[in-house]
């Protein structure tokens, strides 16, 4: 019982720090992309180095290109937003500088957390009166049943896998018995097809 707990409390150590750190470039944007199953919290923080007279905005959009969160001109902060369906999620950070000003490197700090992660366990200790190691159980219980999701989300990605390339074996399998159907067929005309050849000029009988 204690090595499971142990692990997961080093699993959830892991799955907490979810930071990148990067300098964008003058008049580029920067997009970080992420695959994340259906209504899901994520809360972003983020810091943006101070520069004169360049800005820097961000937006979050979904694969079709629907706007889940966006601002511009910002700093230092934190914003939050829900995955509507699993699909693939980008965050863009662009940066802008004024007309005639050449621009340097602005340093952006970005700190991501979802599921589990975003889930504020010191209002809802609070709210259901909770001890801290109820609240404790209480956070580990969540994390195991996102294991347990993000392992049944695997496992049904397997057997589409598998699915995929069974039809694509087939596929092939099929294509291969009729391509060589096509070749006897062929060879099979060329042998009569030259046989009467010969005949007709009277090299064989």
């Amino acid at each position: 019982m204690f090595s499971w707990t142990v692990s997961l409390c080093f699993i959830s150590f892991i799955l907490s720090v979810q930071s990148i750190m990067w300098n964008l470039a003058p008049n580029t944007q920067k997009c970080l992309k992420e695959e994340l199953q259906g209504n899901v919290l994520v809360l972003v923080d983020f810091e943006v180095s101070e520069q004169p007279g360049q800005t820097v905005d961000y937006i979050v959009t979904d694969s079709k290109g629907h706007i889940l969160a966006k601002r511009q001109e910002i700093g230092k902060g934190k914003f939050s937003f829900n995955t509507e369906s699993f699909d693939v999620y980008e965050i863009c950070f662009i940066s802008h500088v004024l007309d005639k000003q050449k621009g340097i490197n602005q340093l952006v700090t970005l700190v991501t957390k979802h599921g589990v992660e975003a889930k504020n366990y010191e209002n809802y200790a609070e709210a259901a009166n909770l001890k801290p190691m109820e609240v404790e159980l209480k956070r580990l219980e969540d994390l195991s049943n996102a294991i347990v999701q993000d392992f049944a989300l695997m496992r049904k990605r397997e057997e589409e896998m598998r699915d995929t390339n069974e039809s694509t074996n087939s596929r092939v399998l099929y294509f291969s018995v009729f391509s060589m159907f096509c070749l006897l067929a062929l060879a099979t005309w060329q042998v009569f097809y030259l046989k009467r050849y010969f005949k007709a000029k009277k090299l064989i009988e």
